[in-house]
């Protein structure tokens, strides 16, 4: 499981600059708050110095309203200016995906969050290893390399299918300590036994780190959503441990006599049918269930979209970007493979999507009603997997939000405060303001009305002038930190490197 090698130089972006001034923009401030403009908003380095109002639609803007010239200025009349994504739940890669062939490259990764606005990433897991993930944090952070803003988070190596190398208490408080110090931002749980668990998490909130579960099946008998909440989890990832939260009849799912977890078939076949045992919408353990969460500020981070292809296998597999935007060792790292995870195709059958798509309608139900009542959810990603593009996997997660009942606005909200709030950045990113770090995304189109326009590859559209089809995009600009990115020549140096790539395998 070789580790990526690091991100070369930083090749694209302009800025930050003294003085930058957007112009003329329709806000999405990300708090919720409906569209307003037109403003010209200052930048200087990598803050926001000044949101001025310079006039009403449909009438001109009066010069003597406008600030000063500055440096470098972007013209946002007739465009919308919104916060910098955040991606609550991805990976740098994924070393395993070496047994299927060359892993992504991580500028190829950066580069297609950055294409899609997102801004910053919290990376869960850290897989690369801790130290790699800090110095990629750091080079980030200088804009040594063109990336997103990275938060990392350490695998929990107490799971025994995974790397268990922790095996008491005392020792959970001392790794713990340990990844505090070398400047870890949080931890990525995936169970393990509850006194080391608890005594992890507890020690965590103590030094100030934040901390999420995928609640793994090998472990959710012995600690679920709820029982990580009320110990102090921040986040809940995924959907897993969330049925058995609900569940008011059994302890746990009914799993058949010949399942094994490490049939990844099985796996998540299984896997869509929690949520049919659980209490249903709106009876009174769910409703208890959802109140408590509340009352504990619990995150959900659902990452809808990385399970979609469960749901429409043929739909996620001729996706519009894969054949210039996904790289060959993941899309090879995509097919049926009974040794590799999330390569579980080998016998997916229509009764495996209806029973996914059931499960889709209760799960969105419940993280919409959380929402409703005030819980925050923040939007997710976890791509390099099942089918789930770097980037575009992020833009599909909105789509789905909306689909669970999620207001636009609301969507943008979960991509931006909500997710900043979750980081313990919300008084820095995530919402466009005076005084906040400038992590900006300028967009041709009102992304409220087609959160479409916002993959790299456009929408499909039907030109009536000449009855050719258009495939426009709404993001022109990714603005993270003061530094200015074209996303058309992020987007160009993607599909060189597939291209690059793809003919390497062709001459070797």
């Amino acid at each position: 499981m070789p580790a990526l090698p690091p991100a070369p130089a930083r090749d694209r972006g302009v800025g930050p600059f003294r003085r930058m001034v957007l112009r003329g923009a329709t806000v999405i401030d990300g708090t919720g708050a409906p569209p307003w403009g037109p403003v010209d908003i200052v930048v200087e380095g990598e803050r926001i110095v000044a949101i001025d109002a310079v006039g009403v639609p449909g009438r001109p803007i009066a010069p003597g309203r406008r600030p000063a010239p500055g440096d470098h200025e972007i013209d946002c009349h007739g465009k919308f200016v919104t916060p910098g994504f955040v991606d609550a739940h991805a990976h740098i890669g994924w070393p395993a995906h070496a047994a299927r062939g060359a892993q992504p490259r991580a500028d190829y990764i950066y580069k297609l969050w950055l294409a899609h606005g997102v801004t910053t990433v919290r990376e869960m897991g850290s897989i690369n290893g801790l130290g790699w993930s800090l110095s990629e944090k750091a080079r980030a952070a200088s804009h040594e390399i063109a990336a997103p803003r990275l938060l990392v988070h350490a695998y929990f190596p107490a799971v025994n299918d995974m790397l268990k190398t922790i095996h008491s208490a005392d020792a959970a408080r001392d790794w713990v300590r340990g990844i505090a110090a070398r400047g870890a931002d949080g931890i990525k749980f995936f169970g393990g036994a509850p006194t080391l668990m608890r005594g992890a998490i507890e020690e965590a909130g103590a030094l100030g780190l934040k901390t999420g579960c995928h609640h793994a099946q090998q472990a959710v008998g012995r600690a679920n959503a709820m029982t990580t909440a009320r110990w102090g989890l921040t986040s809940a990832e995924h959907f897993y441990g969330l049925p058995e939260a609900l569940f008011d009849d059994r302890l746990l799912q009914s799993y058949p006599a010949d399942y094994n977890y490490a049939d990844e078939y099985m796996r998540f076949s299984e896997a869509g049918f929690g949520f049919h045992l659980a209490a249903q919408p709106g009876s009174d353990h769910w409703n208890r269930v959802l109140e408590e969460f509340l009352e504990l500020d619990f995150t959900f981070v659902p990452t809808f979209g990385i399970y979609d292809a469960n749901r429409d296998l043929m739909r996620a597999r001729r996706a519009d970007w894969h054949d210039e935007y996904t790289w060959p060792g993941l899309w090879d790292s995509f097919q049926p493979n009974r040794g590799a995870h999330g390569a579980h195709w080998f016998r997916w059958s229509t009764a495996d999507e209806i029973r996914w798509k059931q499960n889709y309608r209760l799960w969105m139900a419940f993280i919409d009603a959380y929402k409703n009542r005030g819980g925050r959810v923040a939007a997710g990603s976890d791509s390099g997997f099942i089918f789930q593009t770097y980037g575009f996997g992020f833009i599909r997660e909105l789509e789905m939000m909306q689909e669970a009942g999620f207001h636009p606005l609301e969507v943008v909200r979960a991509a931006t405060s909500q997710g900043a709030d979750l980081l313990g950045l919300g008084d820095e990113i995530g919402v466009i303001d005076v005084g906040r770090v400038a992590d900006l995304l300028v967009h041709d189109a009102n992304p409220l009305g087609d959160f479409k326009l916002l993959y790299g590859t456009g929408a499909m559209r039907l030109n009536d002038a000449d009855g050719s089809v258009d495939w426009p995009r709404a993001l022109r600009f990714t603005i993270r930190g003061g530094l200015v990115y074209d996303t058309a020549e992020l987007l160009e140096d993607v599909r060189a490197m597939v291209s690059e790539e793809k003919h390497r395998l062709v001459s070797a």
